[in-house]
């Protein structure tokens, strides 16, 4: 068939890959989102599918919006048979759905209608979910409710960051889109209606979300700290100052501490929850680089009155 494809990080670039490797399609453009800042500089770079499908020879679209009449047109132009998308970014309005003849089939990281809309491999984490999976559907007007054509399924392991878990899921899920790809050519595949019942909703989780609440039990900062990394980046308050959290490890087995407390050791920094005490792993300081807690705490020469907040 031929494809145009939609998305725009670093996760839809196994997907991407294995469409370009594909002997059945032929991608002959993708949609992303227009060139934004990124890094330390702060300089304007083209988004991660941008550059990729750059390196292949293949021609790049980067509507402002998806419903700009002269993209609308150049996607009329190409005449594609199917638009696969992961991870793209915008909305798709009806005139472009309308497009293709096929539609546009997504891969989206749960297992619908589980978890519908911007971060639902971080909420499956937050929530504590066992497993997870990825969905591939076709997309309608109503968020992520359109008719499923295959789902995969995987384990969430204990010590499971979003980050580590979406790019396993990037991985499985780049097959998942091909062989859907594959079916609906065949004529062999069709979409079945998401059922009415388990609907979930998994919204952007922001940077005010991601602040670590030390009343909350183990489990629950765990989790937080885990489902924010590594983006937005959990955070708390250290002497009035911002320090980010990479993931912790809950400790039942030591004596409890009262919430925010800080207890450093030679071997180790733990702080007070509603429950048992978390081990800190990473602290990153306001302007500094990510190190580790023991070496954190030996610089800011802990007293009995600090607390996390």
């Amino acid at each position: 068939m031929r494809l145009v494809f939609a998305g725009t990080p670093d996760t839809a670039l196994p997907a991407l890959r294995a469409l370009i490797d594909s002997p059945r399609h032929d991608v002959v453009a993708v949609v992303t989102r227009p060139d934004a800042q990124a890094g330390r500089g702060r300089r304007v770079h083209p988004s991660p599918v941008a550059e990729l499908a750059g390196q292949a020879g293949i021609e790049v679209l980067k509507p402002p919006k998806a419903g700009d009449p002269a993209f609308l047109e150049r996607l009329r132009e190409l005449a594609p048979d199917c638009c696969p998308v992961v991870a793209y970014g915008a909305l798709l309005p009806q005139s472009a759905l309308d497009v293709p003849a096929h539609g546009w089939v997504n891969l989206h990281f749960s297992l619908l209608p589980a978890w519908r809309g911007a971060a639902p491999v971080q909420h499956a984490v937050l929530h504590g979910d066992a497993i997870t999976g990825a969905t591939t559907f076709r997309i309608v007007k109503e968020l992520d409710a359109g008719p499923v054509y295959g789902v995969l399924t995987e384990e969430i392991r204990p010590a499971d960051t979003a980050g580590g878990l979406l790019a396993r899921l990037a991985e499985s899920g780049a097959g998942l889109l091909a062989a859907t790809l594959d079916g609906i050519e065949d004529g062999k595949l069709e979409a079945v209606p998401q059922p009415a019942e388990g609907v979930s909703l998994a919204p952007k989780i922001n940077v005010e979300d991601a602040r670590v609440d030390w009343s909350a039990p183990a489990m629950r900062v765990d989790r937080l700290v885990r489902a924010c990394t590594p983006a937005p980046g959990a955070w708390t308050e250290f002497r009035d100052l911002r320090i980010k959290l990479g993931p912790v490890r809950p400790v039942p087995d030591a004596p409890g501490m009262e919430p925010g407390r800080i207890a450093a050791s030679k071997n180790s920094v733990l702080v007070g929850t509603a429950t048992y005490p978390v081990e800190l792993g990473e602290v990153q300081p306001q302007g500094k680089r990510p190190m580790g807690a023991g070496e954190w705490a030996r610089g800011v020469r802990l007293t009995d009155e600090d607390r996390l907040a």
